[in-house]
């Protein structure tokens, strides 16, 4: 039986209607490709609060949590994953990646400019052609 992973990830725009990206750190699963910011869930913790948690982890700064824009379910050859993505605000703040990881703001219609995983292709091809409002 294949490792099963929930993971939530956060749809973050700014004023400019550009998403929020973060690159996955060397030594991590799929590490190098890009990804929307968010986390594992763990055993206690609702999707909206395991995001909340992550976005101050790895982000500094604080997001409220809005609703769920779709969830995808991936199998990689080793894992099955469970992505969970919201659409969320930046609320307090500086947003500065604590991590070491890259992160850039990035207009829809460049997301494809970005190497993401399978599991991200997508809702990718749907958030480049409806630029204005993700899902």
């Amino acid at each position: 039986m294949p490792l099963v992973i929930e993971v939530a990830a956060a749809l973050v725009q700014d004023e400019a209607g550009r998403y929020l990206i973060t690159q996955r750190r060397r030594g991590s699963h799929l590490a190098g490709l890009w990804e929307f910011p968010g986390g594992k869930r763990e055993a206690d913790e609702s999707h909206e609060a395991a995001l909340a948690r992550e976005l101050t982890e790895e982000l500094s700064a604080t997001f409220s949590v809005r609703e769920k824009v779709e969830t995808v379910r991936w199998e990689y050859p080793d894992r099955v994953v469970i992505l969970h993505f919201y659409r969320c605000r930046h609320e307090a703040g500086t947003i500065e990646p604590r991590e070491g990881q890259a992160m850039a703001w990035v207009a829809a219609d460049r997301l494809g400019e970005f190497e993401f995983p399978p599991a991200d292709r997508e809702l990718i091809r749907r958030l480049r052609a409806a630029p204005g409002r993700p899902g």
